[in-house]
């Protein structure tokens, strides 16, 4: 089993809240893309956070945590999805933390569907 977090632009926030029925991460179309800057800069901070590339494709990024940790990271065009293995406290901890400082900007938002859904920032 894996702990999944992902992380979106604001915007999907307020359209899920607003969206009626439980099924709106199905539809692909309504998580909108990163912006070019958007993407760039969430791909900057994920090598600056000791994440490296592992595999790059045309439409998405795999990274992995260096180190001990085996978190993992994959970056799509409208989403940035953390993973980790639920047996390791360390790995979890990272991602949650990782995911929550990512939404700082406040042009982002963290969706922890373990934990409930979409994180409170105080907005």
């Amino acid at each position: 089993m894996s702990y999944d977090i992902q992380l979106y632009r604001r915007e999907v926030r307020e359209q899920e809240q607003h969206y009626q029925g439980d099924d709106f991460f199905d539809h692909n179309e309504l998580l909108l893309p990163f912006t070019p800057a958007q993407h760039q800069t969430l791909h900057e901070r994920l090598l600056r956070y000791g994440y490296q590339v592992l595999q790059q494709r045309p439409a998405a990024t795999d990274y992995q945590l260096s180190g001990e940790h085996q978190a993992q990271a994959l970056l799509t065009e409208r989403g940035l999805y953390f993973s980790a293995g639920t047996a390791d406290f360390d790995n979890v901890f990272d991602i949650r933390m990782t995911a929550s400082e990512f939404t700082d900007t406040r042009e982002f938002a963290k969706y922890d569907p373990q934990a409930g859904g979409w994180e409170d920032i105080g907005d």
